[in-house]
Order: structure tokens, then C-alpha cells, then sequence
């Protein structure tokens, strides 16, 4: 017996709506969209997300047209200003490290240099370190663990215990220890330029076995998948399996942590010019205006809260940022 038609229900919020509003009735097709508008749909109602972003990007152009700021300024970040410091104690006069119209944090005790000048030219050394070290480390990070991951077996183990061991060196030691044994001439680079180029080295290569782990957890659940084992079967090499199967899925992974790592490896170039083992004077540099900044707190205690706010917003921004990123990215999210 069959069964008796019933008129349908309108589902909630679509009562009072006809037929003819439909997109097939109107003639208007339904747009897919992707994953990677999905992401920025969800990232842009994260405002903490967004305002993080928002400062990255004007700490990067603050810190690309650094020369252009500090002209418009007219200050340079290594011009003395004698006239302005007291030859008694060697701090500027004046309030606030003798904040005026011209010198708008103020100026450096001893030598008056200009302190807004110094932190804008600080902001190229913390960033430059930043992302090129979290680069070496991503490149690094992800061969390795994408290797180990697939290939599993004696590859996994090799990789896996050179990963533990690197996670468990030293790491601020070693970079010490590496820049005072280190030439003042080498490959091309004077001074402060091989200064940067083994942090930048030595960060990110200590730094590979963080992303590395995390890529190969995902290596081998993604080894498993329906469409692995369909190009397997239809005959692609390990090649194509890995650069163009699993890399393309890894994206989004490779990218939150990437954004994270930026501000860690900000914090490690400041403690090592705070320690003296970063950029040498007068490159200026946040960590080493810092260490200034100690001999010169309870006369100045404003000389040392300005480089420190820096830093602060700076990882701030990009922690926001890079916590909106994974949240966007996450498909199993709330937000």
C-alpha cells in the first residue's frame, strides 16, 4: 500500500520564499568556492587575526622603506647629537629621553642618536632574521620530514633521531661560540654582514626539526590516502607522488607554523645582540638597544621601554596572526 503524499514543509527560513527565487529559476549559477576563499572568509572574521596582519604588513614597510622614513624625518640613525645629552650623566635632557618635535621617542643617552630613527632601522635586522631563518627552516624542515614520513623505516629512524638531537642542543651557546671563532671576512660579507648570515643559517637549521616533526605526522597519515594509492596504482614515481600528491596538501600546515616560527626567531635575534652576540654598533638592532638600555634604566627608564614595546608588538602581531592563519586553514574549526 502506498504510502499518502503530504505537502512539503518549508525549512526554517525559507518560509514566505516562492519557488522562483531558487538560483535555478533565476537562472544564476551556483558558485563553488575554494578552499583557499573559504580560509580567508573565515580568517576575516577574526578581528585579533586581521589587526595582526594588518601590523605585519607595516612592520615589513616600515622596515623595506626605512631609508625613505627616516629621511622624511630628517634624522639618520647614526647622527650624534652632543648638544642634546647632559655631560654630567650622559642622559638627554629634558623628559622622556628629551622627547621634541624633531626627535620624536627622544634620543640615545651618551651619543643622541635618535631613538625612533634606530628603531625603524631595528626593525629590518629582526625581520630579515625572521623570515629568512624560518625560511632555511622550512625548506629543510619539510624535505626531511616529508622523506621520513613516506619512505618510513631506516630513513624515519635516521631523520627522527638527527631531530631529537638537534632539538636538545644548545642552540643560543653555539651561535655564541660560533661568532667568536668566526672571521670578520667571509665569503664576500664584512662585520655585521657574517654576523647575520650565521644567525640566519644557525637559527634555521635548528630550528627544521619543529616544522620537520610536524610534516612527517602528517606525511604518513596523508600516505595512506585514496588518492596516494591511486597514483600509486596508475603508476607515478615516488617523485610525483611526493611533490605532487602530499606537498599541495601540506601547504596549509607548512604556513601556520611558519608564521609562528617568525617571532621565535625574532626573540632569539634580539637575546643574542642582547647578549652581544648579534649585529655589531652602531647597526642598529632592538636587542642590543636593550643592553644599552640597562646602565641607563633608572635614569632613562624610557630608553628601555621603547625598544622592548617593539619586540612585544612585533611577536604579538605575528602570533595573532599566524593563530588566525591555523584557525582559517583548520577545517574542523568553530570560528
Amino acid at each position: 500500500m502506498t504510502a499518502p503524499l503530504h505537502d512539503t514543509v518549508p525549512a526554517e527560513g525559507e518560509q514566505g520564499e516562492d519557488a522562483g527565487s531558487t538560483p535555478a529559476a533565476t537562472g544564476k549559477a551556483v558558485e563553488g568556492r575554494s578552499l583557499g576563499r573559504i580560509a580567508w572568509t573565515r580568517l576575516k572574521r577574526d578581528k585579533l587575526a586581521l589587526a595582526g596582519g594588518i601590523t605585519v604588513v607595516f612592520l615589513v614597510l616600515v622596515a623595506v622603506f626605512a631609508p625613505v622614513l627616516t629621511a622624511l624625518l630628517g634624522q639618520e640613525p647614526n647622527r650624534y647629537h652632543q648638544d642634546l645629552i647632559d655631560p654630567l650623566f650622559g642622559t638627554p635632557t629634558g623628559a622622556l629621553s628629551g622627547i621634541s618635535s624633531e626627535h620624536l621617542l627622544g634620543v640615545e643617552p651618551v651619543n643622541g642618536r635618535d631613538v625612533l630613527a634606530r628603531i625603524i632601522y631595528g626593525a629590518r635586522i629582526s625581520l630579515l632574521v625572521g623570515f629568512l631563518s624560518a625560511m632555511v627552516a622550512v625548506v629543510i624542515g619539510t624535505v626531511l620530514g616529508i622523506l621520513a614520513g613516506y619512505f618510513g623505516g631506516w630513513v624515519d629512524a635516521v631523520i627522527s633521531r638527527v631531530m631529537d638531537m638537534l632539538l636538545a642542543f644548545p642552540q643560543l651557546l653555539f651561535i655564541i661560540s660560533l661568532i667568536a671563532v668566526m672571521p670578520n671576512d667571509l665569503l664576500g660579507l664584512t662585520g655585521t654582514g657574517v654576523r647575520l648570515m650565521v644567525m640566519i643559517l644557525v637559527i634555521g637549521f635548528f630550528g627544521w626539526p619543529y616544522i620537520g616533526r610536524i610534516v612527517r605526522g602528517q606525511t604518513l597519515s596523508l600516505r595512506e590516502r585514496e588518492y596516494v594509492e591511486a597514483a600509486r596504482s596508475l603508476g607515478a614515481g615516488r617523485r610525483y607522488i611526493l611533490f605532487k600528491e602530499l606537498l599541495p596538501n601540506l601547504i596549509a600546515p607548512i604556513t601556520v607554523y611558519t608564521t609562528l616560527m617568525i617571532p621565535t626567531n625574532i626573540l632569539t635575534e634580539a637575546a643574542l645582540s642582547f647578549l652581544g652576540a648579534g649585529v655589531k654598533p652602531p647597526t642598529a638592532s632592538w636587542g642590543q638597544m636593550l643592553s644599552t638600555a640597562v646602565d641607563y634604566y633608572e635614569q632613562d627608564p624610557f630608553y628601555m621601554i621603547v625598544p622592548g614595546v617593539a619586540i612585544f608588538v612585533t611577536v604579538l602581531a605575528f602570533n595573532l596572526f599566524g593563530d588566525g592563519v591555523r584557525d582559517a586553514l583548520d577545517p574542523k574549526g568553530t570560528r
